[in-house]
């Protein structure tokens, strides 16, 4: 059975873990951020961690498409209060953020992973983590956040995600990072059309993206309002078929919005198709 470094946890990987979301943002796509309510955050975590998450993901800038980059101190400001807090609790912690500075501190209030948009590749991002004991998620971005969305292109998406993580996961392995503490995110909805997000989907589980964990992260996204044509908070039922899809196809955690209803589905599915009824 595969193993999760994440900090001071050691995370099985044999069943998919959950990874609630806890947005401290003014402008979350999804309607769900906390900006500047300390205790409004800590309640939503407290309300993600009871629903089931096994993870608990904490993100004090936006990176929705046309997101403009928040300030390093504001960043800070609205992060390390809920942080220090939440990681007194018993539960892994990832922080998402690019910026090295922000790494070590979210590192030095206690997060156990650091959740990367932009694949580690800003200069000192390494150097924030390599020392520690943390997990590091990579994902892939084309472009940035604010035009990401304004005309994604690629050749061959798949291999391009492909060959763009195994780098980052080289670098990660010079820089000293250990394989068990690696997790690979193809970043859906990062500068991609339906068409590339649903090509991504389609090759999970095959080995194609390399065979590094997967974290999938697709909740209440816009390519489920594409195929739906449901708005932002109607997209309940096709988030948790999206998270309960990718687990069969192989990922191992799914970072999700609606905790509650995503761990019924994966326990139905495990009890009928894996005979593991709790």
């Amino acid at each position: 059975m595969s193993i999760l470094q994440c900090g001071s946890y050691r995370l099985p990987l044999d069943r998919p873990l959950l990874m609630g979301i806890v947005n401290l943002t003014p402008d979350s796509f999804s309607g769900d951020g906390l900006l500047g309510d300390v205790d409004s955050a800590i309640k939503h975590a407290r309300e993600q961690w009871e629903a089931g998450s096994d993870l608990l993901d904490i993100g004090a800038e936006s990176s929705r498409p046309g997101a403009v980059p928040t300030p390093e101190a504001e960043e800070l400001r609205r992060l390390i209060p809920v942080l220090r807090e939440i990681t007194t609790w018993g539960v892994p912690v990832s922080v998402d953020t690019y910026k090295p500075a922000v790494m070590r501190a979210a590192l030095k209030a206690g997060a156990s992973m650091i959740n990367d948009i932009t694949g580690m590749t800003r200069a000192g991002a390494l150097d924030a983590v390599a020392g520690s004991d943390c997990a590091v998620c990579v994902m892939h971005m084309q472009g940035e956040p604010g035009t990401m969305q304004s005309a994604p292109s690629y050749g061959d998406v798949v291999g391009e995600v492909r060959d763009f993580l195994a780098d980052c996961v080289a670098r990660c392995r010079v820089a000293g990072i250990a394989d068990e503490r690696l997790v690979l995110d193809p970043g859906f909805g990062f500068g991609k059309t339906l068409e590339h997000n649903l090509a991504l989907f389609r090759a999970l589980g095959d080995g194609v993206l390399g065979d590094m964990p997967l974290l999938v992260g697709v909740s209440r996204k816009s390519m489920l309002g594409a195929i739906t044509g449901r708005p932002v908070e109607q997209r309940l039922a096709a988030s948790v078929a999206a998270a309960l899809m990718a687990a069969q196809k192989g990922a191992k955690i799914l970072r999700v919005h609606d905790v509650a209803a995503t761990r019924d589905a994966l326990a139905l599915w495990a009890a009928i198709e894996q005979g593991e009824a709790s």
